[in-house]
């Protein structure tokens, strides 16, 4: 038994390994290995991962033409086939601070101010009084509880 390096972190590890014990890189021939921040499983030649947007690794080349695809499907389709837009992405709004600042400051639309949704956040208060808002405001307490609120980017809010 030989031990070789791990293409990915450098850690030494058996020539039998089918991953590295430390980081999770598949070892051999498959093409593929592990997202450092999310750790989804990728391509072996991406430097942003498709599904974080963060950067796993340096380019190797500056010369290079570098072709980013955040679509999840192969197909040179219109993005509607991923899901669209940037629900792939992740905000880097805190989901406790626009959870708490909904449970509590809620009735002024306080955490759609912090997300950056001043549009809606005012018509949110207008409605209030109607009856609406308080809807509204229930139906935003779930999704952020859940993790599917988004900022005024439309990337999802899941870090706590």
């Amino acid at each position: 038994m030989a031990l070789i390096n791990c293409p990915e972190c450098g850690k030494e590890i058996s020539d039998q390994a089918t991953s590295c014990p430390g980081c999770g890189t598949p070892i051999g021939t498959n093409n593929t290995k592990f997202c450092k921040f999310c750790g989804s499983q990728i391509d072996k030649e991406c430097v942003i991962c498709p599904k974080c947007g963060k950067q796993v690794e340096e380019l190797k080349n500056s010369d290079q033409n570098i072709i980013i695809n955040n679509s999840s499907s192969s197909s040179s389709s219109s993005s509607s086939s991923s899901g669209g837009g940037m629900g792939n992405f992740i905000s880097t709004k805190s989901r406790l601070v626009t959870l708490l600042l909904c449970f509590f400051l809620g009735g002024f639309a306080i955490h759609r101010f912090y997300v950056g949704k001043a549009g809606t956040g005012i018509l949110m208060i207008l409605l209030m009084c109607t009856g609406i808002g308080e809807i509204w405001l229930i139906i935003d307490f779930i999704l952020i509880c859940v993790g599917s609120f988004t900022d005024n980017t439309g990337a999802k809010i899941v870090n706590w």
